[in-house]
Parts: C-alpha cells; structure tokens; sequence
C-alpha cells in the first residue's frame, strides 16, 4: 500500500498537478506492483514564501530572476 506523500511550490496549474499525480501513481504500480486501489498520493502546496534553499525563499528567487529579466 504505497502512500506517496509529495511537497511542490504552490504555482502549478490544477492540469500540471494532475499530471505529476498520474505520473506518480503509474511510478508506483509499475515499480512496486501494487495493486492501483492500493495507491494514495498526496500533494501539498507550500507557499513560495515558505520555501527556503540556501536562506533564499522561491519568492526571493523569482523576483531576483524578474529583476535581472527587466534589465
């Protein structure tokens, strides 16, 4: 019984979350086996504000990356 439990910067369309969602579920019936009722998949979307790397939030980087792109 697979339980994938996933964590992505909120931003994605309900489409591209819908495709990692399948994606994940066809990962784990091909992998391990189990049977697809047997599958949960979870997806949390974290604001990008709170979400570090390097004491750099996402919102940090993405507005260091606009600001270089309005050079």
């Amino acid at each position: 019984m697979p339980l994938i439990d996933v964590s992505i910067a909120r931003g994605r369309t309900p489409e591209q979350l819908r495709d990692l969602i399948a994606a994940l579920h066809r990962a784990a019936e091909e992998s391990t086996g189990a049977a697809s009722e047997n599958i949960t998949v979870i997806v949390r979307e974290v604001e990008r504000e709170h979400w570090s790397r390097t004491d750099t939030t996402i919102a940090e980087r993405d507005a260091a990356a606009t600001a270089r792109e309005d050079r």
